[in-house]
């Protein structure tokens, strides 16, 4: 768990994927569309990636991916990412994490 969440902090907004997952390229491109450039981490093309996926799943994102950390945190899920994005949280949010600039 420890290096997913040295991984997860690294920079303003870091999101776990799978190269097959379209729910995780959706997530991403919401993000994207804010103007924020985040890390993306496809688990299936990392040597360590299962390792992290239950590391993900430990944090409690179930399904493991997408999983996303904003400023530093771990955020949650496309649920939550979605929540966020409904409620016009979402922006305020990458804002508050230097993810992107007004």
């Amino acid at each position: 768990m420890d290096m997913v969440t040295k991984l997860g902090t690294e920079k303003p907004v870091v999101i776990f994927s799978k190269t097959s997952c379209g729910i995780s390229h959706a997530i991403s491109q919401l993000i994207c569309g804010f103007g924020a450039n985040p890390v993306v981490h496809e688990l299936d093309e990392l040597p360590n990636g299962h390792e992290m996926e239950k590391a993900l799943m430990a944090l409690g994102c179930n399904p493991s991916v997408p999983a996303v950390f904003i400023g530093n945190e771990f955020v949650g899920g496309s649920n939550e990412i979605m929540s966020l994005n409904i409620r016009g949280k979402l922006k305020p949010l990458l804002m508050k994490a230097n993810a992107i600039w007004v």
